[in-house]
């Protein structure tokens, strides 16, 4: 008897749904969040396992590599492609479990990229590099509104960075509480840039950029860090089929549906990579400071329509552009990308 075996994962258990080749449901069970425990429940079915199916949860790498370990073809499901009949009077983990091995006997599983486990950690670390530029970012804002609001005097951006020197009290004088409040933000960039720094130079020591993502450092702007999160998130870039289906990935494709011309709604715009969105936003500042035709790009669109829709905008154009440059091997040429706006 062939099995098709669905694992419905959450926090701390899953439950598991099997059906046969005729659609029979044959077992359900829930189950711990113990590798061990998992393997052993599907070893013990009796049957031919076609495949085993894990929704693309948070805490997905677990159970896939478990079962990848013990030998068995696993389909990561991707669970904003999967659509659950509509009108049910009843659903639960057991019925979703189901559903997800139905899909997959059919063949009509929307699956997801397993990505493969060994870059995994890699990854991770660049993107908790990510949360802290994001969380250092926040905290310069906020000094540098402290530091403004007291003294009418905005503060240079480099004073505000500085490591070697305390350029920021000073600037704080005259009430003790305000010089508090600036200087424990000031403590907590400084720490922050410290550790930043210590995990780009694990990553530089760790990782090599593959041959064809080395055409990415052609970009103005882009180093190894940006280039190596570009690389490390979209993976191998021929699983994007067309240009499309990848800046659809990094988010840079606006969300809209549409009946007999006539706008119904919005789809799910949160559908794709975050990281890889906020990578290519960095590429498109970094075009809008070093290529005056992308500049020129940007303030045309601003002027059009408004800053936001112009950063989507140019955003669209450096992913669109940064897909050819990966999966061609070529340099970025401004001038393909912009034509002539920059004579």
């Amino acid at each position: 008897m062939k099995l098709y075996i669905a694992f419905d994962v959450h926090s701390s258990s899953s439950v598991v749904g099997v059906v046969d080749e005729e659609g029979r449901r044959v077992f359900s069970k829930k189950v711990r969040n113990d590798p061990g425990d998992v393997v052993q429940l599907v070893k013990r079915l009796e049957g031919e396992v076609v495949g085993v199916v894990v929704e693309s949860t948070y805490n997905w790498y677990w159970i896939v590599d478990a079962l990848m370990a013990a030998g068995y073809p696993v389909h990561l499901a991707n669970p904003s492609k999967v659509k659950k009949y509509e009108g049910l009077k009843h659903s639960d983990d057991r019925h979703d479990a189901f559903w997800l091995a139905e899909m997959l006997r059919l063949g009509v599983l929307p699956e997801g990229y397993i990505y493969p486990k060994e870059e995994r950690p890699i990854r991770d670390l660049l993107r908790k590099r990510g949360h802290m530029v994001r969380l250092r970012t926040s905290l310069i804002l906020g000094l540098e509104s402290i530091i403004t609001r007291n003294s009418g005097i905005p503060p240079r951006a480099k004073d505000l960075q500085a490591v070697s020197e305390d350029r920021v009290s000073r600037l704080l004088e005259g009430d003790e509480y305000i010089l508090f409040a600036g200087t424990r933000s000031k403590d907590a960039i400084d720490n922050l840039t410290k550790n930043i720094k210590e995990i780009e130079r694990a990553i530089r020591d760790r990782i090599r950029l593959r041959c064809e993502y080395k055409k990415l450092l052609t970009m103005m702007g882009v180093g190894e860090i940006l280039a190596a999160t570009i690389m490390l998130e979209t993976g191998p870039i021929s699983r994007f089929r067309r240009v499309g289906n990848y800046v659809s990935y990094c988010r840079k494709v606006p969300t809209r549906w549409l009946s007999d011309g006539k706008k119904k709604g919005k789809g799910n715009r949160k559908n794709g990579n975050r990281y890889l969105s906020w990578a290519w936003s960095e590429v498109g500042n970094a075009a809008k400071r070093h290529y005056l035709c992308a500049r020129r790009y940007f303030d045309r669109k601003a002027q059009k329509t408004n800053i936001m829709v112009a950063h989507n905008a140019l955003d669209h154009k450096m992913a669109r552009a940064g897909y050819y440059v990966i999966r061609d091997g070529v340099d970025f040429d401004p001038e393909r990308v912009f034509g002539r706006l920059g004579r």
